[in-house]
């Protein structure tokens, strides 16, 4: 395992993680497929927000338990409160500094598993 660094597009949302990329997921749920983020659960002790989270904007869906957060400025996804394990960080690692997303092995999976 090693810590990364995170951030959206424009570096407004930053964050730091520690996890292993190749513990990775892609999901093909209903909002997954959309945003096409490549996610990995991390417990709390492994994840440092350092960006206030109400300067991220959260978009909530279906029993609205998840919470995915994003820029409100870029827009784009960072990380999320999965609705099956709320205790968790999902993290997406399109947005870690130093991952070359085409060397990492992910798995596949189906449905609501993450959300």
């Amino acid at each position: 395992m090693k810590t990364y660094q995170g951030a959206c597009h424009c570096g407004a949302v930053r964050f730091e993680v520690t996890l292993d990329p190749d513990e990775s997921v892609v999901c093909d749920c209903s909002l997954c497929s959309k945003k096409g983020g490549i996610i990995n659960r991390v417990a709390e002790d492994r994840f440092r927000l350092l960006t206030p989270i109400d300067e991220l904007s959260v978009y909530q869906f279906n029993k609205k338990i998840a919470k995915h957060y994003f820029c409100p400025t870029c827009g784009i996804y960072t990380f999320h409160r999965p609705r099956t394990a709320p205790e968790l960080w999902g993290v997406n690692v399109r947005c870690l500094e130093g991952v070359d997303i085409s060397a990492i092995s992910t798995t596949q999976v189906h449905g609501s598993k993450l959300d």
